[in-house]
């Protein structure tokens, strides 16, 4: 195998030129999430709902199905739905330009042709118009270069998140993509509970952000809606005196009142010398003000992951 060149490795994907492709494919996300949700058994902070990147796209992972399993997986590269069952069965369905209609039914069809009955409440949640999927005709671009390379931001977000996660003991959630809010995110818990959310997403229960925000906690992550080629954010909740004040990395970073959290423009970190430092350098720190601020017991919470190496 040979080394990808930082240039390669990091695209460049401006947000205003796939925002109808982006839109549709949160859409149909949000069915193949929809659908793990109906099936996995509940995990805290809804860990058993998101999505995960793979060497091809991204996966619901295993779904258990009755005595059987089954698993759903966008795959980028040669833009495809894929289907599989622990009993051989297998469906594909076209990744191309087709409505969020279209995109359901053809879903819905493949899994019962393989036995598996979709059970969702079919209408998109954490988004201020939430058509039905069965009526949503506005929803139907599918620009595969640009799928391609957000999956390949992905691919280096995930990469990067996971080198950050294993400097943590504590209790943390696996890298995970969200198809509620379409980001890639991990979040670190202090051990403590916390003061109850007050909710406040667009179409979706108060309950949800009850649950997801039960303990006290710093996360972080990659959304494909900030800044010019999307963004990298950090935040704490609940957010400590002195938070925004703390000194982050790297200089392109910085607090937004607005959202309430640290943002680093994903320009900032393909063009930067290292990326992989200057993204480190981002999540470190934002942790730290978290950390530092909140008085968290960082002793008993953290480990050098290089700690075995010698």
């Amino acid at each position: 195998m040979t080394e990808t060149t930082a240039t390669d490795a990091w695209p460049t994907l401006r947000v205003d030129d796939w925002t109808a492709t982006r839109d549709t494919l949160h859409m149909w996300m949000q069915i193949i999430g929809k659908i793990r949700l109906s099936y996995a058994p509940m995990l805290n902070h809804w860990w058993q709902v998101p999505l995960y990147v793979t060497p091809r796209g991204l996966t619901t992972s295993t779904i258990p199905c009755g005595t059987r399993v089954v698993d759903i997986e966008f795959d980028f590269c040669d833009h495809q739905l894929r289907i599989r069952t622990s009993d051989g069965g297998t469906r594909r369905i076209s990744l191309e330009p087709k409505s969020v209609a279209e995109f359901y039914a053809q879903t819905v069809a493949a899994l019962g042709e393989l036995g598996v009955e979709v059970r969702i409440q079919a209408s998109p949640n954490e988004v201020a118009t939430a058509i039905p999927f069965a009526e949503d005709e506005v929803h139907a671009s599918y620009d595969a270069d640009a799928a391609n390379r957000f999956w390949r931001q992905l691919v280096q977000a995930d990469r990067v998140l996971h080198l950050f996660r294993s400097h943590f003991v504590g209790k943390v959630s696996p890298v995970h993509f969200f198809w509620g809010g379409m980001d890639l995110a991990c979040t670190r818990f202090s051990g403590r509970t916390a003061p109850t959310h007050p909710g406040g997403a667009p179409n979706c229960g108060d309950w949800v952000m009850v649950e997801g925000y039960s303990h006290e906690l710093s996360s972080c992550g990659f959304w494909p809606g900030g800044g010019e080629e999307g963004a990298f954010y950090a935040y704490a909740y609940p957010e400590p005196d002195g938070f925004a004040d703390y000194p982050v990395e790297p200089p392109e970073a910085f607090y937004s009142k607005e959202f309430r959290q640290f943002l680093l423009p994903y320009e900032a970190v393909r063009t930067a010398a290292d990326p992989d430092a200057a993204l480190l350098g981002f999540l470190h720190s934002t942790y730290r003000a978290a950390a530092d601020r909140g008085g968290w017991d960082r002793a008993a919470l953290e480990a050098d992951p290089a700690r075995w190496d010698r």
